[in-house]
């Protein structure tokens, strides 16, 4: 970057900050861009960006996963038509391209799913209320269908997952029209838009545990002064949780398509990660924790990563792979 760019009346050029266009993504994008201008002192601008997977209405397990939201911004970075991009970390690949850079993990938002149900209610109330009846409850994701079932199963009840795609007014709006019962959200997104009050119940991990960095923010970028400058961004707690569940994802080689669910915590200076993978018809659901001590240094990546690997591999010793089908790669 050497200096700040400037125009040619003088003023610093704008920081080109690479979005998708949904209305959840440009919340996320503003508040981030809002921090990057306090941090480099200079203007940010959003620039959209289409990807394959706001356009096509197929399932996301079969059109690639969650790598489908994230290619096109990458593209554009690499391209050099952005200079930075934003993205909800449970939908970045394991794997980066070589040239980008994770410059920032901001602190986390609340990682817990969420349900939006008909009359205000919570998941109990409501499948009790429509005993006469499955609850049909949506989610595009096999993750919450696999935990969702295995619940349901735990206690002889009923209820029916419908698989949906869409924005999260389409979602809702399900519910709203009274298609669905129910629909199942990352309350993150919520939170951001400014709709917590649509929130019937906030569920426990111990019941629906999320994806891996579900509810945290990746910011990516290529020029490496500029990285050295997003750095304050980061949260350092928050990006070692991430590591040890992406560790545990990678290691798995698992997709989108494979309901595997893993939530890192901190307890003191100790990191818990919690581990599932499961069947999407939740007649088997695998789960394991692995705790150790991370020292918040430059070596806590590494100190994270190992963890979400050891946690892995013990999953894998007991069968995950069967259960996950074949493998994404």
């Amino acid at each position: 970057m050497h200096g700040q760019p400037r125009n040619p009346q003088g003023e610093p050029r704008p920081l080109r900050l690479g979005t998708r266009r949904s209305a959840l993504a440009m919340a996320q994008s503003g508040m981030i861009a809002r921090a990057v201008s306090k941090v480099t002192g200079r203007p940010v601008e959003l620039v959209e960006i289409t990807t394959y997977g706001d356009t096509s209405r197929e399932a996301l397990a079969q059109i690639g996963g969650t790598g489908v939201f994230v290619s096109a911004l990458r593209d554009a970075l690499l391209e050099g038509r952005i200079d930075l991009a934003v993205h909800s970390l449970k939908d970045l690949p394991t794997a980066a391209p070589d040239g980008l850079r994770l410059a920032a993990v901001p602190e986390r938002e609340d990682p817990r799913d969420a349900l939006v149900a008909r009359d205000g209610l919570g998941l109990e109330h409501l499948v009790e209320k429509l005993a006469g009846r499955p609850a049909r409850i949506g989610t595009g994701s096999p993750r919450r269908m696999a935990q969702l079932n295995a619940w349901a199963a735990a206690r002889g009840t009923e209820l029916e997952t419908v698989a949906i795609r869409g924005n999260v007014d389409t979602r809702i709006g399900y519910v709203a029209q009274g298609e669905l019962d129910a629909v199942l959200l990352a309350a993150a997104g919520l939170n951001r838009l400014g709709r917590a009050e649509e929130i019937t119940e906030h569920l426990d991990p111990e019941l629906m545990l999320p994806a891996p960095g579900q509810g945290a923010l990746a910011v990516e970028c290529v020029d490496p002064e500029l990285a050295a400058l997003l750095a304050a961004l980061d949260h350092r707690p928050t990006r070692a949780a991430v590591v040890a569940e992406r560790a545990l994802l990678a290691t798995l080689e698992a997709g989108c398509s494979a309901p595997v669910a893993a939530l890192a915590t901190w307890e003191g200076t100790e990191l818990r990660l919690e581990g599932v993978v499961g069947t999407v018809d939740g007649a088997t659901l695998l789960k394991m924790t692995a705790t150790g001590p991370i020292v918040l240094d430059e070596d806590a990546e590494q100190q994270a990563a190992a963890l979400g690997r050891a946690l892995a591999a013990r999953l894998l010793a007991e069968g995950a792979a069967d259960l996950m089908g074949e493998r994404a790669r």
